[in-house]
């Protein structure tokens, strides 16, 4: 295969060249219109007694206000306020789209008054249940009350149209940020001009391709806005990795005899390898993702496995022609020092700086490698202290409006009746119903309930509220106490509401962690081998990668859970971490750090085939691969930081926690304890049993060249 890949981009580079350009053009156009088909967040788990019971009360008829309009300095006592409130109630109602607005002048309830008597607010249910069809009606409510002076809107409808526009904001923001800076880091790594405008090209490319599968994928099923955030970085920090391992792999060979098909067929099968098997390790971490059914984790799981793949693709088929093309001239734009610096680094060398500190390290394996894992094991201590929170208008910026009214309910009114405990209660009649209700009331926890609400097809909603937060332990025991209630005879109560959805959510990524922690593990341990022809390396590095991922979410927890940063990264701290942060970084950190691991391994591996010995083939290739990667992780995690300077605190976390993971990973894992390791264990790092020893020599992995033999073939 890859003997054909060197072969196209040597007979057919222009034609490649040309259909590149040409679905760069046509993905573009079609894709760059994305973000506009894409849905919100979406943390549902159709299998779920919360997303069952609010599917019945649904069909049923019941709809829950999705947008709330608070007046503030009006005064409820005063005539002009009531008249005012009440004309801009019944100009919402007469919407065709509204199903009903409830407010204080309707139902005189006190939870429509805040605590000075000054404000007020009325709460708007719309007929939609498609979050899609919800956000676009909350956007058109709040765009016709919004010219109305003292009056913010908000509401869950509005606050996912407002996220959605944050997103796109935050996207160009990062991309603005990110390309310039990737720049001019590329023109030093890459010590070239010419060499440096490549992986922004891989990127863009695999960025816009992605782009355009996403915009299919919307059409069959719902896709969450948020893997655009994640499919934008990862594509150029995978563009940045595969470019810069295979350009430099390519000096060295233009070094040794000049650019030709020769040349190319010895990058392609060796790095080329290297980069196909690399892609699949970060396409199946992610691809883990897609065994949980909550839009947001799928969504990412879709959108990095792609664009992983696209990035690999378009790195062994377009990179390898405009390379040809280009000849000697990938050096070309370049100042001197640099040139120099080029030239350096395409001559194998055993004296450099990755050489000699791999010798230091190898030493003093054993203090290197206890203090280097003490170091990550107590970064990682605070992950034990770890709280969790999820997805509420408090995630946007404190100028949108959803937030700004989210806030003002919670503090200046009476608390919690946002966020209910909402009683699917079926058979049994008015009666069961009326019991129901009067167990609830006496449940600790339960500040009230209303009472019981008939709906259709026999049907009856029971609405109570926590003295607590919704995401409070003490709101989560008060909804694990009603399901435990008993139930009269021939009546099935389901529990729904913000706080039964946070429990359902949590229970659900617990129960769907074990499989894709199996996946990506046992992908890894398979690749690795392939690559190796070791168990112990695989094993060792997932072990590493394990020790990165507890540091880095220790980091978070002090960076984002406890404030440590809130000035320099400009961000109100929650107390606590979005839940399904851990996971998403797990996904992408472990493959990024295989990846990683890939590349040092095949070359350490490639020096040993050549003949070096087991240490000195670690410092070989360290030495080849240390500025390498070193350089892709500082690029990658300028890919990743942009996104720190997003508005949604969210995807701060997302983009700083992946940030670390890379940079950790480049220095304290792949500098000091694995070359530690590798020398604690010399020849045993190459052990298998005999059988596995069989497979590998038929189906595994070979860094080194290709013969003459097998070129001349």
């Amino acid at each position: 295969m890859f003997d054909s890949l060197a072969r196209l981009a040597n007979g057919r580079a222009k034609r490649v060249g040309l259909l590149a350009i040409a679905f760069f053009l046509v993905a573009g156009a079609v894709g760059g219109s994305v973000a506009s088909r894409l849905d919100p967040y979406g943390a549902d788990d159709p299998s779920t007694e919360t997303v069952k019971a609010q599917e019945r009360l649904e069909d049923a008829g019941l709809r829950v206000p999705a947008v709330i309009a608070v007046v503030e300095n009006a005064p409820v006592a005063k005539a002009a306020t009531r008249q005012r409130v009440v004309a801009l109630e019944r100009e919402v109602r007469e919407r065709p789209d509204v199903a009903s607005v409830t407010g204080y002048y309707s139902t005189h309830s006190p939870v429509f008054v805040s605590r000075d008597g000054d404000s007020t607010y009325f709460a708007v249910a719309l007929k939609a249940t498609e979050d899609k069809e919800l956000q676009e009606v909350g956007a058109d409510v709040a765009d016709q009350l919004d010219e109305e002076p003292g009056v913010v809107v908000g509401g869950s409808a509005v606050a996912q149209e407002q996220v959605n526009k944050q997103v796109e904001e935050d996207l160009k923001k990062a991309e603005m940020l990110a390309f310039p800076l990737l720049f001019l880091l590329s023109l030093l790594f890459f010590r070239s001009l010419v060499a440096s405008v490549l992986p922004l090209m891989i990127g863009g490319l695999a960025i816009v391709g992605t782009f355009l599968i996403l915009r299919i994928a919307s059409e069959f099923g719902s896709i969450s806005i948020f893997a655009l955030n994640l499919t934008t970085a990862l594509g150029l920090g995978l563009a940045i990795d595969y470019s810069l391992f295979i350009v430099s792999r390519y000096r060295e060979e233009i070094a040794k005899s000049g650019p030709g098909l020769e040349a190319m067929r010895r990058v392609l099968a060796t790095a080329g390898r290297t980069v196909f098997f690399s892609s699949l390790t970060v396409a199946a971490a992610l691809a883990a993702l897609l065994v949980f059914p909550q839009r947001f984790l799928y969504s990412m799981g879709l959108g990095g496995s792609l664009v992983a793949l696209f990035a690999a693709l378009i790195s062994l088929t377009v990179l390898p022609a405009v390379l040809t093309l280009l000849g000697n001239r990938v050096n070309a734009g370049a100042p001197k020092f640099l040139q120099r610096r080029a030239e350096a680094d395409a001559r194998p060398a055993q004296h450099g700086f990755w050489y000699r500190l791999s010798r230091f390290v190898m030493r003093r394996p054993v203090p290197v490698a206890t203090l280097s894992a003490l170091f990550l094991i107590l970064l990682g201590l605070p992950f034990f202290g770890i709280r969790f929170n999820t997805v509420d208008p408090t995630v946007l910026p404190e100028s949108a409006s959803a937030r700004q009214a989210y806030d003002t309910v919670r503090q200046q009114f009476p608390p919690f009746h946002d966020t209910p405990i909402w009683l699917d209660v079926e058979g049994g009649g008015p009666k069961a119903a009326a019991e129901v209700a009067a167990a609830v009331r006496r449940v600790d926890g339960v500040a009230e309930v209303a009472p019981p609400q008939r709906l259709e097809h026999g049907v009856t909603a029971v609405q109570a509220v926590s003295a607590h937060p919704f995401v409070s332990e003490a709101s989560q025991t008060t909804v694990k106490t009603i399901r435990d209630l008993p139930t009269p005879a021939g009546v099935t109560v389901r529990v729904s509401g913000a706080s039964a959805d946070f429990v359902d959510f949590q229970s659900s990524l617990a129960r769907h962690m074990p499989i894709a922690l199996a996946i990506v593990i046992g992908a890894t341990l398979v690749i690795l081998f392939l690559m190796t022809g070791s168990v112990v390396l695989p094993v060792k590095s997932l072990l590493m990668n394990f020790l990165n991922l507890s540091a880095v979410f220790g980091l978070l927890v002090l960076i984002f859970q406890d404030g440590r940063l809130e000035g320099f990264l400009d961000y109100s701290s929650p107390g606590a971490i979005e839940q399904t942060m851990p996971i998403l970084l797990f996904a992408v950190a472990f493959g990024l750090s295989t990846d990683y691991a890939v590349f040092l391994l095949s070359r350490i591996k490639e020096a040993r085939d050549n003949g070096a010995s087991d240490s000195e083939s670690v410092a070989i290739g360290l030495e080849r691969t240390g500025r390498i990667v070193t350089a892709a992780a500082l690029l990658f995690a300028v890919a990743m930081a942009a996104f720190a300077t997003s508005k949604i605190i969210f995807i701060k976390e997302n983009g700083v926690g992946t940030a670390l993971a890379v940079l950790i990973d480049a220095s304290v894992i792949r500098a000091l304890l694995v070359p530690a390791l590798m020398e604690l264990l010399g020849k045993w790092n190459w052990w298998a049993p005999a059988p596995l020893r069989r497979l590998h020599e038929r189906w595994g992995i070979s860094e080194t060249e290709p013969s003459a033999a097998q070129a001349k073939a």
